[in-house]
């Protein structure tokens, strides 16, 4: 009975250690990286979207050509953005047609365009009818992503220089937890008002080389728990507090074995 006692006891011991450990296989980034990294370069352009704000600002040599497009606001008025701390500047909602309404050039189809192709455009249109020597900056001011599950601060983070890739937010966001599955994120991507869902595995680099390894403005990346995660319901994060439980068992069935 004492020797089955003891056999009982190591056993339980040695199951509790060994469910807290996860194989190296789930846990690392990127394990084909030196021989499956795409080598074409890859390009990224910030789509516009209905419901974007865009910050638009022209410079010219002579600021007072390009005063009217930099339409300043009070205090009070409506998508206002502060600039260089001090005045601010009309922010440029995209209306649910897909338009912005903008001055002297009145209503124009952005949504759908690139940031570049916006400011392609528009600097043309400026240096023709008005401002010879116009240099204009297109920028989403609400360009944002969030970073949801087994992350270690999940949260919606705003990014000034609308551009980041899958894996800076979810360096943002603290890296995932060691109870992520790294080999199932989903990415939730609005398109013409329809979710599209992407699933990757970030064990390996093939991603890069998708339209998702470039996060897009209100992209939703969601980590998973992995499988032991789920099967155990919170035993893992348990498992030290487990293991001394277990110690302290297994020494009182050496005292009592002994007796």
């Amino acid at each position: 009975m004492k020797n089955s006692l003891f056999k009982i006891g190591l056993i339980a011991l040695f199951v509790t250690i060994l469910s807290s450990c996860v194989p190296k296989s789930k846990i690392i980034y990127l394990q084909d990286i030196d021989s499956q990294l795409p080598t074409k370069e890859l390009n990224y352009e910030s789509i516009i979207k209905k419901d974007d704000v865009l910050r638009i600002i022209v410079s010219s040599e002579d600021m007072e050509l390009a005063r009217p497009f930099n339409q300043l606001l009070n205090a009070t008025a409506g998508n206002e953005l502060v600039v260089n701390g001090q005045n601010k500047l009309l922010g440029h909602l995209v209306d649910n047609d897909g338009d912005i309404s903008y001055p002297l050039l009145g209503s124009i189809k952005v949504a759908g365009k690139t940031r570049k192709e916006l400011t392609d455009f528009l600097q043309s249109q400026i240096r023709e009818r008005f401002v010879k020597d116009a240099v204009v900056d297109v920028r989403i001011v609400n360009f944002k992503v969030t970073v949801l599950g087994e992350v270690n601060i999940p949260g919606t983070f705003d990014l000034e220089y609308n551009r980041i890739t899958l894996l800076q937010a979810i360096g943002t966001a603290g890296d995932l937890t060691i109870y992520g599955n790294r080999k199932n994120i989903t990415v939730l991507r609005d398109v013409n008002g329809i979710q599209k869902v992407h699933k990757i595995d970030l064990t390996k680099s093939d991603f890069i080389d998708s339209d998702f390894y470039y996060l897009q403005q209100n992209d939703v990346v969601v980590v998973e728990p992995n499988y032991a995660q789920v099967q155990a319901a919170g035993f893992n994060r348990n498992a030290s507090l487990f293991v001394s439980i277990a110690s302290v068992l297994l020494s009182l069935i050496v005292i009592i074995s002994r007796n």
